[in-house]
């Protein structure tokens, strides 16, 4: 069984960047044509993909981020990583790593085969 989990801080300051990462367990990130995901849910709203990082490595980004996001995989360590630049608190939210098959993005739940607990960040000085 595939297994996910978020790291990184809980809390970030304004202008910052935040930085997760996602450790895959039971099952490889360059398997094929498996997409590794971020999305976050801020406070009261509903799921907003972020982007994701496919089996080969290519990347796909949500434009309404406005190119504040990077995303990086360590296959050695089965792990990627999400970037989130010049952050401010609307960036708060609860932000998870999901795994789908054949397509990079969707903000629908039932829509991913692996899902993390989730990792609660707030940004605030």
């Amino acid at each position: 069984q595939v297994q996910l989990q978020e790291s990184g801080p809980g809390l970030v300051k304004p202008s910052q960047t935040l930085s997760l990462t996602c450790t895959v367990s039971g099952g490889s990130i360059t398997t094929n044509d498996y997409y590794w995901t971020w999305i976050r849910q801020p406070p009261g709203k509903g799921l907003e993909w972020m982007g994701a990082i496919g089996y080969s490595g290519s990347t796909y980004y949500n434009p309404s981020l406005n190119s504040r996001t990077s995303i990086s995989r360590d296959t050695s360590k089965n792990q990627f990583t999400l970037q989130l630049s010049s952050v401010t608190p609307e960036d708060t939210a609860v932000y998870y790593c999901a795994s789908r098959k054949y397509h990079p993005g969707s903000s629908k739940r039932d829509d991913y085969d692996y899902w993390g607990q989730g990792t609660q960040v707030t940004v605030s000085s």
